[in-house]
């Protein structure tokens, strides 16, 4: 079984972020095919990258940044939960994906974004950051609208096919997070050639 990690995008006061990441929780949850927990960003306080050597080369110096990488690595997959500012994902989001490397590698990823135009735009930033560190990004994703799926913007009411959406995403994330778990691990599916 794999461990998924519903990420909390946003750290802003008011945030729908959190509303959004326990409404996915919910529905995860009652799986039985992986283990899912939420993340939020908030719980880790990440300042502005400041680790003297790049993230790639793995060696942490700060214990704020050690925390967050044992967190990370100790997940199969993600979903990210991320909001649409100016066109993007949120600064917060971004830095904490930066402050790693190698935790990253060879897992899968999901994406649930909202905005007013769904998260669609900061959606496609997270595939682009998450394919230069190694990560499948499942094709299924959620799109959330501030005009439909949220009253006065605020509140929460997804319309009913969002809760397909959401189960779709997570089978495709649920599969690859397995394959991907294996190949982590040393061992290969079956029929996958020995060369790759």
């Amino acid at each position: 079984m794999i461990n998924v990690a519903i990420i909390i995008g946003s750290t802003r006061p008011g945030r729908n972020g959190e509303a959004v990441a326990r409404w996915v929780h919910d529905l995860a949850a009652t799986r039985d095919d992986a283990r899912f927990e939420l993340v939020d960003l908030k719980d880790f306080g990440l300042p502005h990258l400041d680790e003297a050597m790049p993230p790639a080369m793995g060696r942490y110096e700060l214990p704020h940044t050690r925390k967050w990488a044992d967190k990370i690595s100790s997940f199969d997959a993600y979903v990210f939960i991320t909001p649409e500012y100016n066109h993007s994902t949120s600064g917060v989001l971004k830095n904490a994906i930066d402050f790693l490397y190698a935790e990253w590698h060879n897992k899968a990823a999901g994406f649930v974004g909202y905005g007013t135009l769904g998260g669609a735009r900061a959606v496609e930033h997270l595939r682009l950051i998450m394919g230069e560190l190694k990560v499948a990004g499942v094709s299924s994703q959620v799109a959330l609208s501030l005009a439909t799926d949220f009253e006065n913007f605020s509140a929460l009411k997804p319309a009913a096919h969002q809760e397909r959406a959401v189960c779709a995403m997570l089978d495709e994330v649920i599969a690859w997070g397995g394959a991907l778990k294996a190949l982590r691990d040393g061992t290969r599916p079956p029929g996958l050639d020995a060369r790759i």
